[in-house]
């Protein structure tokens, strides 16, 4: 990396935060896949926190995808309706319903492991990698050294497409990495609110080639969510950010992909 980049992340490199050891604040127990969802004293495995959900959402389900505390406040008001016997009866119900004949189902375990996911980590809150801050760590990375059309013919590119993401993303502090993604996802990925002045000067300094650009985000968007996995972007309680390991597929065999940041 160049004199020049190096000043210009350094303009917008956050203060030192405290350090924290993900791996000892891991949530989850000996043996399972994920974490559970802490709710009103008790703990909530995927599909118990899938059942409550369907049980408060199945009449109502609202678009645009509701945010993830949107989605918790559900969770909570779902514990206090039912109580943990209400759950179980539910649960033991809903693990047997088949997605394709109701969609709500398939989008109850979706939130559900949305929700596992977020709280991933003690002391933490979670959220997949957006698609922007992706493209951004594969700008950074040595992806470049091939053309488009070589790429695409690499048997071995999914294997390739991980490890660049591992460089690029610890090329930059992770709070820059989330502000060059949420340019990057507001350019290329349809209508978004407006940029300050200081960010958009900051994303075209730090990423200025446009057909790269394109190129890392039209990839990642191309790839299907069985294919690319995301690590999570990890907001510790004590301040700012951090990158968390990559997290197994959720109960439909899909991975969670978002255009921009859902916290």
């Amino acid at each position: 990396m160049t004199t020049a980049m190096d000043a210009l992340y350094a303009y917008v490199a956050p203060s030192p935060g405290p350090v924290s050891c993900l791996a000892e604040m891991d949530r989850r127990r000996e043996g399972n896949d994920f974490p559970t969802i802490p709710v009103a004293g008790i703990e909530l495995d995927v599909n118990e926190a899938a059942a409550a959900l369907f049980e408060v959402l199945a009449d109502g389900f609202a678009y645009p995808v509701p945010s993830t505390d949107t989605l918790y406040a559900a969770l909570r008001a779902a514990v206090a309706a039912l109580g943990p016997v209400g759950i179980a009866e539910a649960s033991e119900v809903f693990a047997g319903l088949p997605e394709d004949e109701s969609p709500e189902v398939a989008t109850c375990r979706r939130f559900a492991y949305r929700l596992a996911l977020s709280f991933w980590y003690a002391g933490a809150r979670s959220r997949p990698m957006s698609i922007g801050e992706a493209a951004v760590a594969l700008y950074l990375s040595p992806l470049h050294r091939y053309r488009r059309a070589e790429f695409r013919k690499l048997p071995y590119r999914a294997l390739l497409i991980s490890r660049s993401l591992h460089e690029g993303m610890t090329a930059v502090p992770t709070e820059t990495l989330i502000r060059l993604g949420g340019c990057m996802s507001a350019e290329l990925g349809g209508p978004a609110a407006d940029r300050r002045r200081d960010e958009e000067w900051l994303y075209k300094q730090a990423l200025p080639d446009y057909h790269r650009r394109r190129f890392c985000f039209d990839l990642l968007r191309a790839i299907g969510p069985k294919t690319q996995a995301l690590p999570l972007i990890v907001r510790p309680d004590t301040g700012g950010h951090t990158i968390g390991l990559t997290p197994p597929a959720g109960p439909d065999g899909m991975r969670l992909r978002s255009m921009r940041a859902e916290w």
